[in-house]
């Protein structure tokens, strides 16, 4: 018997709701055949609005090719994300699918731009087809992290407005490893972008390199067996892609650029539609942009999309750094550099991302488990030394940007930024271990990271810490069917 749950409910309430068999099919593979078939419905839409209001409009249903995901782990309890969507059979109530995610819309709307101004951005959401008519509800989550509705879509399947014709490949699709099939994987397809024909196997060998990059980091490294990747060839007429800064302009397909919020290095597209129709000839749960260019960029929203530019001297950390944030929704720990976002609240409210912390209640500290006894919470770093070396970084690379000086000074800079802050670091009492050291996120104070360095952190070569290894696990774990 299934029990009808308010679309209004939280997703801990629906998560409790599954656990005790109401609603849920996050059991077997006779409950996913019940209500679904081996077959992606994407829901794409358009996110209007500004700093204080915003609306979601429904623009197509259509295929987006055979089901990738898990047949078994359809709930998502995470708890990743500044966005929640759940899919429910319109006719019983029941829950059948959820999954938290980020969004371009809700990074913008945190810039100054979206004090004054309206404006939208095109987004998707992806869940197995289903074989009655269902509901999609899409939330957000507070200040207070209580998820609040946005938005729903009714979708009959049956509808002459919804499209099941089969997608159209734009690209030529190619395996890297494969270690089973799509749905008991964690599939990820890399993207070529700003590659001519004639570089073709440039982008093959920027692919194989970045990945094992990638992989050679826990834990990803342990949990190799777990993925598969592909990867999609996608010509452009032009090498590279656009850098209006440099006032350099091309017309890629999928519009990948540099420039996001006006930040010069920040790199995404803002053309989800076209990125999702290219991508769908590949099975995916994540996915990754390498853009055929020197200078040092990139971006990463979790399970939207990520980039990096792929002939920087720091690509290979680049890489792994932005798709620690599209993975597993991993904070920037990192407090000193410029960024598009306005910071400086008075009180922060408690992060979602598992790695940063508000520490309200040091008591109640999210990874205090992986804390050792005798550890100071906050704990003791030289925080003041940090900083007063990256405001001496911070002024030779503004120097360097008044200078149009070219991408090998900015390289060099770098280098020694990193050799510096990696003996600062690894010198000192806690060094070793985990804490709540204070300066996260873009806040020096009133944020705190779990270790002293980490991946998220600085440039250093350490990996990941402890904290964002377990966040990385868990999504694993979802995906793969544990």
């Amino acid at each position: 018997m299934t029990a009808r749950i308010p679309a209004t409910a939280g997703p801990f309430v629906l998560l409790a709701a599954a656990l005790v068999g109401f609603a849920a099919v996050a059991g077997d593979d006779p409950e996913f055949d019940r209500y679904f078939t081996d077959k992606t419905m994407r829901v794409d839409y358009y996110h209007t609005g500004d700093a204080t209001h915003e609306v979601l409009s429904l623009e197509r249903v259509v295929s987006d090719g055979p089901w990738a995901g898990p047949r078994m782990n359809l709930i998502d309890d995470t708890n990743f994300g500044k966005y929640f969507y759940e899919v429910y059979d319109l006719d019983s109530g029941a829950l059948l699918f959820t999954r938290g995610f980020a969004t371009i819309y809700g990074e913008w709307e945190t810039t100054g731009e979206a004090r004054t101004t309206h404006r939208t951005f095109h987004e998707s959401v992806r869940f197995p087809w289903p074989k009655g008519p269902v509901k999609v509800v899409v939330k957000k989550r507070d200040d207070l992290t209580t998820f609040h509705l946005i938005g729903e879509f009714e979708i009959d399947p049956e509808s002459r407005s919804v499209n099941p014709a089969d997608p159209p490949s734009l690209g030529n699709v190619w395996t890297l490893f494969e270690h089973g099939p799509p749905s008991d994987k964690v599939d990820i397809v890399l993207l070529g972008e700003g590659y001519t024909a004639e570089e073709t196997e440039k982008f093959h060998a920027d692919a194989r390199r970045l990945a094992e990059e990638l992989f050679s980091w826990e834990p990803f490294k342990s949990r190799r067996s777990d993925f598969n990747i592909r990867a999609i060839d996608l010509p452009a007429a032009q090498s590279g892609v656009t850098r209006a800064h440099s006032e350099r302009y091309r017309r890629n397909l999928v519009g990948t650029q540099y420039g996001i919020f006006d930040s010069e290095r920040y790199m995404l597209t803002y053309d989800n539609r076209t990125l999702r129709d290219v991508l769908s000839a590949a099975p995916y749960d994540f996915m990754g942009i390498l853009v055929n260019e020197k200078q040092y960029g990139g971006g990463g929203i979790y399970r939207t999309q990520m980039a990096t530019a792929v002939d920087s001297d720091f690509s290979d950390y680049i890489f792994v750094h932005e798709f620690g944030h599209h993975f597993a929704g991993l904070a920037d720990e990192y407090y000193t550099s410029d960024v598009a976002y306005e910071t400086g609240a008075v009180e922060q409210p408690e992060p979602w991302e598992a790695n940063v912390t508000a520490l309200h209640d040091p008591a109640a500290l999210k990874w205090a488990d992986l804390v050792e006894p005798g550890t100071p919470i906050p704990t003791p770093w030289a925080k003041l030394a940090f900083e007063e070396h990256s405001q001496q970084i911070r002024a030779r690379r503004a120097q360097l940007i008044e200078q149009q000086a070219p991408e090998s000074e900015f390289d060099a800079l770098f280098h020694e930024q990193r050799e510096i802050e990696a003996r600062m670091l690894a010198t000192q009492e806690y060094s070793t271990a985990v804490g709540a050291f204070e300066g996260a996120m873009y806040e020096p104070t009133g944020l705190y990271r779990s270790s002293i360095d980490c991946i998220m952190f600085t440039r250093d070569e350490v990996g990941f810490c402890r904290v964002c290894r377990r966040a990385i696990e868990r999504v694993i774990d979802l995906y793969a069917g544990r």
